[in-house]
């Protein structure tokens, strides 16, 4: 259930087979077990092994062993004694030893073999890349596994005995050990390098105590959140345990012991650290407050009373808190420190699409034209993610763009079709040598307003007809032009000193063939060159009348 290494190994086969061996059909495998990896670390609860440090001391003892200490990776659910039971059937000479301290030289000179083991904790240390507060069921992975360091922990009275107050005067004296490799590795074992010891003050540990049940109760509440099948029983004993004081003493002790004038006047260096323990006691109210709440959508009936005294006390509790320490906000420390997806997110995720806000992209293509942003678009719609009202104005100024458009179309397609008419008749009665060239070059300005020509209807030059052709369009059966209103006059010049096909302009005629005139300004706008060969009211000679 080691996912997370699953998943480093995955993208190193990824690499090679999306950039060596190019095997597709292996890379979609692969990526479909990572996906199902990732959701494990999410869903799947993990269990948390335990970690015992096991000292091997006395002469009788094998020498890669003797007088060494060795942290041990427990399996699944093993309590220490198991444990225990597990490492004194290899040595059923050996004696257990019942002290955790650190033994005397005459223990490791004997020729005995003593075993001391007890319980460690580890100390996590989360990679760089969690720069920033992630979900708890993330960070419980990295708590027990990819560990070096281990810490154990004991109590020490100095000082005068307090029957009040214990709290006061109980420091820790925690020992640090240091693998050789981070566990678990090759083995579930490796031996420890070094060991070093640390004290801690009362103050100390009660700010470390304090914080320690924070984080427990919010990591609690964030699981109920993401899981709102888990059981209530854990959730109840400990919230019971810190809002009734006739379980555990809450954080009174703590307010005896060093919120009293006698402590800050004899260690005025702490004041910083009261300050904190009092800012933590005021962020407990929070999370005390978000974990009833959950609790009382949760409690059956059978257990409503003693919600209901959960409550009272929690009450209590919190206006005292509130007043010696202020107020916390309870929404903004919840979102952040939860690691999940906010609420928000995932709101927007599953909205249905009739009520789903459209983006600013979408909203900018549909404020412009119909016509599409892209070549090749055509034929591909977009049914925008509007609501019923802005959607039913955007549906109307499209149809009505479309509407437009085709009016235009047809509109062009009849003048085009007309001009072809007579623009075939003038070619096939005039015999002019012009007829030999292939291409014929025409100076051309268009207007700014003419509209964008369709594909179908634009010039080609036929080489094997010898002539300009559009798109055949529909039949006439007009004898004779109609009348055309000139607007515009309308010349093509062949540039000078051109070859076309071998002939100089010398062979050409001087005056070309007349040309159909336009009926409209935007097809051949503001030729300005030769204007002079054609009259605006000049009409086709009768000889040139073909029927087509």
């Amino acid at each position: 259930q080691m996912w997370e290494e699953a998943i480093a190994l995955g993208k190193e086969l990824a690499e090679q087979y999306e950039n060596e061996m190019f095997d597709y059909e292996q890379l979609s495998e692969l990526l479909r077990k990572q996906a199902q990896f990732y959701e494990n670390i999410v869903k799947v609860i993990r269990p948390k092994p335990d970690y015992f440090a096991v000292g091997y001391y006395g002469q009788g003892f094998p020498t890669f062993i003797r007088n060494k200490v060795f942290i041990y990776r427990g399996k699944e659910y093993e309590r220490r004694e198991d444990f225990e039971a597990r490492l004194l059937t290899q040595f059923p000479n050996a004696e257990k030893m019942k002290t955790t301290s650190p033994p005397g030289d005459d223990i490791k000179t004997s020729s005995g073999q003593y075993i001391q083991c007890f319980t460690v904790k580890p100390k996590l240390d989360l990679p760089s890349k969690f720069h920033r507060p992630v979900s708890e069921q993330i960070v419980s992975f990295y708590r027990v596994n990819e560990v070096q360091r281990f810490e154990y922990s004991r109590p020490v009275r100095k000082g005068e005995k307090n029957p009040d107050n214990e709290f006061a005067n109980m420091w820790i004296e925690r020992t640090i050990y240091v693998t050789a490799y981070k566990l678990p590795g090759i083995l579930r074992w490796f031996e420890v390098k070094s060991v070093f010891m640390v004290e801690i003050s009362p103050l100390e540990n009660a700010i470390e105590t304090m914080q320690l049940t924070n984080d427990k109760i919010n990591n609690m509440v964030q699981q109920h959140l993401n899981d709102p099948n888990l059981p209530i029983n854990p959730l109840s004993m400990l919230l019971n345990g810190i809002v009734d004081p006739a379980v555990m003493g809450g954080f009174a002790n703590y307010e005896k012991a060093f919120f009293t004038e006698k402590y800050m006047h004899e260690h005025p260096e702490d004041h910083d650290k009261i300050e904190k323990l009092k800012d933590l006691i005021a962020w407990q109210i929070p999370f005390l407050a978000e974990g009833i709440r959950i609790h009382g959508e949760k409690v059956t009936e059978a257990l409503r009373p003693f919600h209901e005294r959960m409550e009272a006390c929690f009450r209590q509790l919190k206006d005292k808190v509130e007043k010696q320490y202020g107020v916390r906000a309870i929404l903004s420390s919840l979102d952040e420190r939860r690691g999940s997806r906010p609420r928000s997110m995932v709101r927007s995720f599953t909205m249905p699409s009739s009520s789903r806000p459209l983006s600013v992209a979408s909203v900018s293509s549909l404020s412009s034209d119909s016509t599409p942003s892209r070549p090749g678009s055509d034929g591909f719609v977009l049914e925008p993610l509007l609501p019923k009202k802005m959607h039913s104005r955007s549906q109307d100024k499209l149809d009505k763009d479309d509407l437009d458009r085709d009016k235009k179309e047809k509109k062009k397609e009849k003048r085009n079709s007309k001009h072809q008419e007579i623009f075939d008749k003038e070619f096939k009665s005039t015999d002019i040598s012009l007829q030999q060239a292939e291409a014929v070059i025409l100076s051309e300005t268009i207007s700014p307003l003419r509209p964008q020509r369709p594909k179908s209807q634009v010039l080609n030059v036929m080489s094997s007809e010898r002539r300009f052709s559009v798109s055949p369009g529909p039949p006439s059966c007009q004898l004779t032009p109609p009348p055309i209103t000139p607007r515009t006059k309308l010349a093509f010049s062949i540039q000078p000193n051109l070859e076309l096909n071998g002939m100089s302009s010398s062979d050409i005629p001087d005056v070309p063939p007349p040309l159909p005139l336009k009926g409209s300004t935007a097809d051949y706008g503001n030729l300005m060159e030769s204007q002079d060969l054609i009259s605006p009211t000049t009409s086709p000679p009768a000889h040139q009348r073909v029927s087509p």
